[in-house]
């Protein structure tokens, strides 16, 4: 996604959370839209079916025991047959291909919740919530401490090239993104990345569908977590983010997680607002 895009959407996430209570508009009124789950969730799940509905459209939540996908049928059929039934689909699953072929045959705005590859709507409201506490993200540092290879840190390298901003990944070996560009750094040193940085970003070290190699990743991360050694090293202002759910005291301490609380749910509340904002870019376009 280009930055013009970009920045039209978190302009609408904006005032979309500025005017919740006020606001008029209506951009999905009358239509309805899929929620295809294969994995589970909490803040996409309920971020994307509040804002269906506060946009004045209806959600249709369908995980994979409710669709014939779990018994063998192709994703371009049931592509084709939701395609003439609903207005948009909200896919989260694991195969970026999957949400790739189902848009090219559903032929319906098509929304990425998350896959194994990539998380787009978080890292916009993590720039939603960025730039709402320190101001443009062009030429700051975040530092990314962990699983580096994760969807989450490779939709933050796609970011850091579109905004221009520094990213620091700091994570062990085997653990670093193979996805770089001129505006990312890679370290196995956590402290080289937390230094003078912006932001103190993590994530769990163990994602869904990787339950069996815990113990491993256990071992192997031990050391990169977000805690008050490394805040140290950040620049004064710096905040600390995670997208949750949170295992305390592992990718990051109980008490950083307590003292920080406000600008880590202020980030999970962000992403209401921002998936308005894609939906109503999606449908609308750009606020006039």
């Amino acid at each position: 996604m280009e930055e013009k895009s970009i920045r039209e959407i978190l302009s609408l996430a904006t005032r979309y959370k500025a005017e919740r209570k006020s606001i008029s508009w209506r951009p999905l009124a009358g239509q309805t839209w899929a929620m295809l789950f294969s994995k589970s969730s909490t803040r996409t799940r309920v971020s994307f079916e509040v804002a269906v509905r506060e946009l004045g459209g209806h959600a249709i939540f369908l995980n994979a025991n409710d669709l014939q996908l779990g018994r063998g049928e192709p994703i371009k059929d049931t592509a084709r047959v939701l395609g003439r039934m609903v207005h948009g689909a909200i896919i989260r699953t694991y195969a970026q291909s999957d949400v790739e072929e189902f848009a090219r045959y559903a032929q319906v705005p098509t929304v990425n919740a998350l896959t194994d590859d990539e998380h787009p709507c978080q890292i916009l409201a993590d720039i939603q919530t960025i730039e709402e506490k320190l101001g443009p993200i062009a030429g700051r540092k975040i530092a990314f401490i962990g699983d580096c290879a994760s969807n989450v840190a490779r939709s933050w390298v796609y970011a850091a090239e579109t905004l221009k901003f520094h990213l620091a990944l700091a994570g062990p070996d085997g653990y670093l993104s193979k996805v770089t560009n001129r505006y990312v750094t890679q370290t196995h040193d956590v402290e080289e990345a937390a230094r003078d940085a912006d932001v103190l970003y993590t994530d769990v070290w163990v994602s869904m569908g990787l339950e069996a190699e815990k113990a491993a990743r256990a071992t192997a991360f031990e050391g990169y977590q977000v805690n008050h050694a490394l805040l140290t090293l950040a620049k004064k202002h710096a905040l600390v983010q995670h997208c949750l759910p949170a295992y305390r005291d592992q990718e990051i301490s109980e008490k950083i997680l307590e003292e920080r609380q406000q600008e880590i749910f202020d980030q999970a509340e962000n992403r209401l607002h921002a998936q308005k904002g894609i939906l109503h870019w999606l449908t609308e376009g750009p606020a006039e």
